[in-house]
């Protein structure tokens, strides 16, 4: 029942993150919506890995170890299907399988939400929370072409 509840809640906070996004596209265009979605996770990708490391007691600092719990305690870790890689001790690759967000553009026949400028913002500022020494490569991502088995790639590595 906890898993279907956090499902829950991360599916009403998806939801309200994409009818916000709509709003602001409606009203001022998708440049302007991808530079607010941009603040706002800014903001707010440190901020759930604070949050992530109190709430577990993880060690701020504590490098790939760490950052490979924290990304599989997110709110996008209990509605979208990804998968980490160990690519070494001191490197990880994260793939996003699938996205609700563009498995439902792409149930429309819509092409792909361009998020990786987005998406630069939002893997750097939360690996950098759990660790001011890890750095991170955008592998693709949309507008990027990307294979059939994944959305996006991440690379994160200290």
């Amino acid at each position: 029942m906890y898993f279907e509840l956090m499902q829950d809640l991360a599916k009403r906070w998806l939801a309200h993150d994409g009818l916000w996004f709509q709003a602001i596209e409606k009203e001022y265009g998708m440049d302007a919506a991808i530079k607010m979605d941009a603040a706002a996770w800014e903001r707010f990708a440190p901020l759930e890995a604070e949050r992530i490391l109190k709430l577990f007691h993880l060690p701020t600092g504590g490098g790939i170890p760490v950052l490979k719990e924290a990304l599989s305690l997110r709110l996008h870790a209990f509605i979208h299907k990804q998968e980490i890689i160990d690519v070494a001790d001191n490197r990880i690759i994260l793939r996003m399988n699938e996205c609700r967000v563009q498995s439902a553009r792409n149930r429309k026949g819509m092409p792909d939400f361009p998020c990786k400028s987005v998406g630069v913002v939002e893997y750097t500022g939360f690996a950098q929370r759990i660790d001011p020494r890890i750095l991170v490569r955008c592998l693709n991502c949309p507008p990027d072409e990307h294979p059939q088995e994944y959305y996006c790639a991440w690379e994160f590595w200290i």
